[in-house]
């Protein structure tokens, strides 16, 4: 019956991470393709170890290679799941998608899944980290990822609908403090950027506040988190996921993460964004991107990188 779906997974170095997401999909009924960025590791080796197929494509952004993967799969399934190397299926969403995911039913475009953040091996359940759904799985003519640098979604013409309860989504959030950190700080400078670029854009995800789970998290960062305070709002945020959200009760592990992901990150790009309207009042902002963190400025708005 599911021969009309697609599983497709992008992977750049990730031979610490494939052979769990690889792990995790076997039972499942569908084939399986990857987009690789010229990995230098491991990774394809493990690949053919698995005798998964893959093809390798230049890498501009997360949107455009997904959506590069999506228009030259070698299947003709009407849908596509969409998978990190670093995410795993749980048991659940794998008998969900064997028994419950039906791909002939009419009316659904596409279909959310709760994601399960797993930090220092713990699960973080609070903090308003679960649930938290995902647009991963679509019609493949009704759906794409839209077209941003950072903090990218999925967006499907027609009705979305969740799917089974506990057919959620294992998300390895990092492989260790490091690659978190470094991460991180990396991403801050995309989300600064994009910040001053277009303050009142909020990508093709429509910012609703009584729309669906993706809708709603949209407007709560637009219309709330991007428009309180520079730096205040680093620290609101911090008391929000830490104390009403409960984000206390995830342990030791849960104080790590909340500080680091909900506090630290939160507060590097306020001070990515204060760092770059300063050096902005004497240059344009095309050159303080690209002398202080090698970036284009035409990467972000979905231009042709400018030549020399």
């Amino acid at each position: 019956m599911h021969h009309s779906l697609t599983i497709v997974i992008l992977t750049f170095n990730e031979e610490a991470n494939i052979k769990n997401c690889l792990d995790s999909l076997r039972g499942v009924k569908a084939p399986i393709f990857v987009v690789d960025s010229y990995s230098t590791d491991r990774t394809l080796e493990i690949l053919d170890a698995h005798d998964v197929p893959y093809v390798q494509h230049p890498f501009k952004n997360y949107a455009a290679q997904r959506n590069w993967a999506q228009s030259n799969l070698p299947y003709e399934g009407e849908w596509v799941l969409h998978l990190d190397a670093g995410e795993r299926l749980t048991p659940g969403m794998a008998t969900w998608l064997n028994e419950s995911f039906d791909p002939t039913q009419q009316g659904v475009g596409g279909y959310m899944f709760a994601r399960r953040a797993i930090f220092m091996g713990r699960w973080i359940k609070y903090g308003g980290y679960h649930p938290i759904y995902h647009l991963r799985l679509y019609r493949r003519q009704l759906g794409h990822c839209e077209n941003k640098v950072y903090d990218q979604h999925f967006v499907v013409e027609g009705t979305t609908a969740k799917a089974g309860k506990g057919a959620d989504l294992e998300d390895g959030v990092m492989s260790s403090l490091r690659d978190f950190t470094v991460s991180h700080a990396r991403w801050a400078v995309f989300e600064a950027v994009e910040s001053i670029l277009a303050e009142e854009e909020t990508g093709e995800v429509s910012a609703k506040l009584m729309g669906n789970p993706i809708e709603r998290k949209r407007w709560l960062k637009s219309r709330v988190f991007q428009r309180s305070p520079l730096f205040l709002r680093s620290f609101l945020y911090l008391f929000h996921r830490y104390i009403i959200k409960l984000g206390f009760l995830d342990g030791k592990e849960g104080l790590i993460f909340h500080f680091l992901q909900g506090f630290w990150f939160r507060f590097l790009v306020d001070s990515t964004i204060y760092e770059i309207k300063q050096e902005m009042k004497h240059r344009p902002l095309e050159e303080v991107v690209r002398e202080k963190y090698d970036l284009d400025v035409n990467v972000f708005l979905n231009r042709e990188p400018a030549t020399a």
